[in-house]
């Protein structure tokens, strides 16, 4: 028995009914015949029939019982009876957000066994029985006596799938390396994924992949952030002077490999070519991208509506894009980009054809690392546009990505999110062509690169004037759009904007539903953090590094937006525990902040 049947029982009935429901659902309309309908629940050996109007809205639900009872009823002509003669109305239904509990405090008041669950769109996706959540609540106070509460389990078996997944995808560029016979930069990359790999198991055995709150999610993906960045730091001890003291070099290699994981992008190598060997370039590029990869999976599992993920299938086996599925579809995806963006790159010009693969992988994920420090200096014109495009990509929503493939390279729709990132995009780089003083492809790559918070830059931007730092500046804030591997606030938050007057307004805010309430605020909270980290930042900065205000202020917001752009003040000659915070900045930034604040005031999630 569980040592706690109460708080396990407590735990399984807060979970929410799609986790539970079954989501074969015979949907039919109201007009259908008696005898299709029952045809058709032999068919698919079920019980149950949804009954639908003219709108396809759900007005009622059939038995087979109803079917068998009602048309042997000698007063109806079975051969004319149709299901809305038969149904029972009204239809009880459930919200996909509600929990088991709710589910069965309406299931007692309306004296029911079943319940049909809709999504937002009042479209039916499952339905939950009573039996099934009976069944859970024995399961739960008949377990074995547990040495971890149920949410941390659930927590550790969602970590331990993205460690030993992001261990896997590190095979590459090991292997790379081994190619290459760079054997020392090989050694670090396989203790790396052997960490991984062992971490990963470990967590699995003891935890379990199940639904998480947004406490919960946010632990998880800062967890993750943190432990990949950790482990990332084991093939940088092995690069950098052994002449320096063991607190510079940890602290040189944490910040170098938060910079990859979180897709910061700021380097402390001035010139990767001379200072680095090609396959560590490419690993460091790597790493972009299994943190970007990793990011969406985190954020896609953590916080995408449920309704909204069961509707979507990989492309590969069409299974629900669930755990592997979702991280296999996502590496798919940006394997195919990259591959057409180093293909690209090396038909115009850029003849190695392992540095493309490095920079294309680098700006899709928006990252900013180059695997040169005159790749970028050598562009033409053609692979200036290439770049810009590859960063855009990276910068739009997944959902974007995956009708992309699914419709087999047919244009997608561009929603709402998408068409305002382009809009601010257009007009923020009209204003720094301007203002800037470069020239207009520059100007333009310097405005994608920010918006993007891709950081890829030809030159230091120390010399900028102070208008032209706050246009790029503004950009990184913003950042790209929702479930991208782009940084900063998200486009999606600005439409919560909309209703901030009413916020504000006593009499008006009592009209808004708390789920606005806490979208407002959390906004609100981002959009003051931002700054005011980026301004303390630059304070320390500023006085430590010697260095103008407007340079620092700059520097410290491409950390915390993981912008990546940079005015040339973070070095290896930082102070190794500036440096360590940094690092810790640009996990917080990559969490948009929130994150941390639900881990710690839950109930503004």
């Amino acid at each position: 028995m569980s040592t706690n049947p109460e708080r396990a029982v407590s735990y399984v009935l807060n979970k929410s009914v799609t986790e539970y429901m079954d989501k074969d659902v015979l949907i039919l309309s109201q007009n259908t015949l008696t005898r299709e309908a029952a045809r058709m629940l032999r068919h698919y050996e079920t019980d149950d029939i949804i009954v639908t109007d003219e709108d396809r809205v759900p007005v009622g639900i059939v038995t087979d019982e109803d079917i068998l009872s009602k048309v042997s009823d000698v007063t109806v002509y079975a051969e004319a009876t149709k299901l809305k003669d038969i149904m029972t109305t009204p239809l009880v239904t459930i919200n996909e957000k509600s929990t088991l509990q709710d589910a069965l405090h309406k299931m007692r008041d309306n004296s029911i066994r079943k319940l049909p669950v809709l999504s937002k769109k009042n479209e039916v996706i499952g339905m939950v029985f009573q039996t099934t959540i009976a069944n859970v609540i024995r399961d739960a106070t008949a377990s074995e006596p547990r040495l971890l509460s149920p949410p941390v389990k659930a927590v550790l078996g969602n970590l331990g799938f993205v460690l030993q997944f992001a261990g896997v995808l590190l095979l590459v560029p090991a292997i790379v390396s081994t190619i290459l016979e760079d054997t020392l930069t090989a050694t670090g990359i396989y203790l790396t994924t052997v960490l991984l790999l062992v971490t990963g198991f470990f967590l699995n055995s003891y935890g379990e992949k199940s639904s998480l709150n947004l406490q919960q999610a946010s632990i998880l993906v800062f967890s993750s952030l943190f432990l990949l960045s950790l482990f990332g730091t084991v093939p940088y001890l092995y690069v950098f002077p052994s002449e320096e003291t063991n607190a510079e070099v940890f602290g040189n290699a944490f910040f170098s490999s938060a910079a990859g994981f979180t897709t910061g992008g700021i380097s402390l190598f001035d010139t990767p070519e001379e200072e680095l060997t090609q396959s560590f370039t490419f690993y460091r590029s790597y790493t972009q991208l299994v943190g970007g990869m990793s990011f969406i999976y985190l954020v896609i599992t953590a916080f995408y509506p449920e309704s909204k993920l069961q509707s979507m299938r990989g492309f590969i086996s069409g299974r629900t894009l669930h755990m592997k599925e979702l991280f296999s579809t996502i590496t798919v995806i940006f394997a195919v980009y990259i591959v057409i963006v180093a293909m690209l790159l090396y038909f115009f010009g850029q003849d190695n054809l392992l540095d493309d693969f490095s920079l294309a992988m680098s700006t899709l994920a928006t990252g900013g690392f180059v695997p040169s420090s005159t790749i970028i200096d050598n562009l033409g014109w053609q692979e200036e546009v290439i770049l810009m495009g590859a960063m855009i990509l990276g910068a739009l929503p997944f959902t974007f990505h995956y009708a992309f493939v699914r419709k087999k390279f047919l244009a997608p729709k561009l929603g709402k999110e998408v068409l305002t990132y382009f809009g601010i995009l257009g007009g923020a780089t009209v204003l720094f062509i301007s203002i800037s003083g470069l020239e207009p492809l520059e100007s333009a790559f310097y405005s994608v690169s920010a918006s993007t918070t891709a950081g890829l830059q030809l030159q230091s931007l120390a010399g900028l004037s102070g208008f032209a730092h706050a246009i790029l500046i503004t950009l990184m804030f913003i950042g790209g759009c929702g479930f991208s591997t782009a940084g900063g606030l998200k486009i999606f938050r600005l439409f919560h904007l909309k209703n901030c007057r009413s916020f504000f307004s006593s009499v008006k805010r009592k009209e808004l539903s708390t789920q606005t309430k806490k979208e407002i605020t959390s906004t609100l909270i981002i959009i003051a953090l931002f700054p005011v980290i980026s301004a303390i930042t630059g304070l320390h900065l500023a006085e430590t590094e010697g260095v103008s205000y407007q340079d620092a202020f700059f520097e410290a917001a491409g950390v915390i937006t993981t912008g990546g752009l940079s005015a040339g003040v973070i070095d290896s000659d930082t102070d190794p525990a500036t440096k360590i915070v940094l690092g810790f900045l640009m996990i917080f930034g990559r969490l948009e902040i929130i994150a941390i604040i639900y881990i710690f005031v839950p109930r503004l999630s």
